[in-house]
């Protein structure tokens, strides 16, 4: 292969491998909960071509950003070969050239387009008349102008270069091959025309195909199995806080919930919990995968915690130091407690101090104050804590973006909705 070739598919390779890698977790998912292995993806899936015919391209391979879901929007893909077609056609030649224009006609009136000569139909059928790829302007030179396969591939090549003499060249051999065929000249020239000024725009569809194929597979995962897609997708951006907000936000239009984290429930990853998903801890500012993994351990062995000196006695504090309590403290991950963040954040001395001295006592083998029945013990809260009232509102979300990188609970212009809505003349 040559370099070119090899450049060519470590692209691929280097585009698609967090994607492949959201594939397989949302498979691995679906197989949990449904026990169903998904080897294939069938292109007819009609919800699929809904969804992306809606413009519903966020999370989805190439397809996501805004001018490729307007694109969408406007073709209206039904099969497979539009969406080749669509990441050929979104590029500044091809959208500035008036090609898309005349495929999005071609598709929705084809009666309308205009074919020289019967093979022309048979190979610019999927693109709805416009020579969209390379190879269709090699089997056009190859089967109207009766150029070998060899000469067809240096065709090919010298299209993007453009020099007169090549091209000189070259139409003075499709015009002689067409009259074979029994193209006129007149035919030939105006055939031979449309490639010319195609040459700046075409298109490798074998590229086109492969990235197509990781967007179809990730739009159908989205359309039939969109809790646990959402979830590969939230946990493929793990500390990316702006694509956690976008991917929240498209769950939430979508109907699905992002519970926040909680020590009970949450894992290190984004989780499909009953309807909807709770929040990872790994996507937690401090919190680090022995912290998590201990904390996991700490409760698939005893049980549910029971308050925050529990927890802290049944954890390792090697891991799970102050760093991380103040994190999953301004998280929400203790809120189960039913106890005021502040509260929480003045008990982290007191908890930490007592659930020491029970652990380095444990180390040594000696008795704790807690007896065989540790667990049994109740603290009591300093009454100067009890005493402490909330964190206010805009000191809750600061606690929120400054661990998680976004507010989760609410946000700080939540109050002023409704006069912003009557001003605001864009919501983006």
């Amino acid at each position: 292969m040559n370099a070119l070739g090899e450049v060519g598919l470590l692209k691929i390779d280097l585009l698609g491998l967090k994607t492949l890698t959201v594939i397989d977790q949302a498979k691995k998912l679906i197989n949990q909960r449904y026990h169903r292995t998904i080897d294939t993806f069938p292109l007819d899936d009609r919800r699929t071509y809904q969804m992306l015919s809606a413009g519903n391209g966020f999370g989805i391979f190439q397809l996501e950003s805004a001018g490729m879901r307007d694109l969408l929007r406007k073709t209206s893909p039904t099969v497979f070969e539009d969406i080749i077609a669509i990441l050929a056609l979104y590029r500044p030649g091809p959208l500035g050239s008036g090609m898309v224009d005349n495929f999005i006609t071609g598709k929705k009136h084809p009666g309308k387009i205009h074919y020289d000569h019967p093979v022309l139909k048979e190979i610019l059928l999927s693109t709805h008349g416009i020579i969209l790829y390379q190879e269709q302007v090699m089997e056009i030179v190859h089967r109207l102008g009766n150029f070998t396969l060899a000469e067809s591939d240096l065709f090919r090549r010298a299209m993007g270069k453009k020099i007169p003499e090549i091209m000189e060249e070259n139409r003075e051999h499709f015009i002689k091959g067409g009259h074979k065929n029994g193209l006129s000249e007149k035919i030939a020239e105006k055939i031979f025309a449309q490639i010319v000024k195609f040459a700046g725009y075409g298109f490798n569809k074998s590229h086109s195909a492969g990235y197509a194929t990781i967007s179809y597979q990730t739009a159908y995962l989205k359309a039939n199995y969109p809790l646990e897609f959402m979830a590969a997708l939230l946990n493929s951006e793990t500390g990316n806080s702006d694509k956690i907000v976008e991917y929240t936000q498209e769950s939430e239009r979508m109907h699905i919930w992002i519970l926040p984290p909680c020590i009970e429930e949450s894992f290190a990853y984004f989780t499909v919990f009953g309807n909807d998903i709770r929040f990872g801890m790994a996507a937690i500012k401090n919190v680090g995968f022995l912290a998590i993994e201990s904390i996991i351990n700490a409760r698939e062995k005893g049980g549910n915690f029971k308050d925050l000196f529990d927890f802290c006695r049944r954890v390792d504090l090697r891991l799970v130091n102050r760093k991380v309590l103040e994190s999953l403290i301004k998280a929400g991950a203790f809120d189960l407690f039913r106890l005021h963040r502040s509260q929480l954040m003045a008990l982290i001395p007191y908890a930490l101090q007592t659930a020491g001295s029970y652990q380095e006592d444990e180390r040594r083998g000696q008795n704790t104050l807690f007896g065989d029945s540790g667990a049994t013990v109740k603290f009591r809260m300093p009454g100067e804590i009890t005493a402490l009232p909330e964190w206010s509102e805009p000191e809750i979300l600061a606690g929120e973006r400054e661990v998680l990188g976004f507010y989760l609970s609410g946000h700080p212009l939540g109050h002023y909705e409704k006069i912003l809505t009557q001003f605001a003349k864009n919501t983006v």
